[in-house]
């Protein structure tokens, strides 16, 4: 599992069947300085990715995400989703290693 912040909502035309209920969000992964405190900016181009959501994130909340095969682990059917939002944040709490 990731964490990640929501950026935004990706919306759909048309939608599998088995996707009906959820909504995919656009999510920026964390890095090692966001973990530490720095502020939850959009970083580099191509980094962010679209998560399935049956939870309800809202944009700007941080969220806990699977990917690949783990993602479709919730679905009854197979399910087209590489991404699957599987918690919701409420606290960071992170203290680095010391050397």
């Amino acid at each position: 599992m990731r964490l990640g912040y929501v950026i935004g909502r990706v919306t759909l035309t048309l939608a599998d069947p088995a996707l009906i209920g959820g909504r995919f969000l656009l999510v920026q992964p964390l890095n090692h300085a966001q973990f530490a405190g720095a502020p939850m900016v959009p970083l580099a181009k191509g980094s962010s990715l679209v998560v399935y959501d049956e939870l309800g994130a809202g944009e700007g909340q941080v969220v806990g995400f699977t990917e690949g095969a783990e993602a479709t682990m919730p679905f009854a059917k197979p399910t087209p989703v590489d991404a699957y939002v599987a918690t919701l944040v409420d606290r960071i709490q992170y203290t680095p290693p010391t050397a």
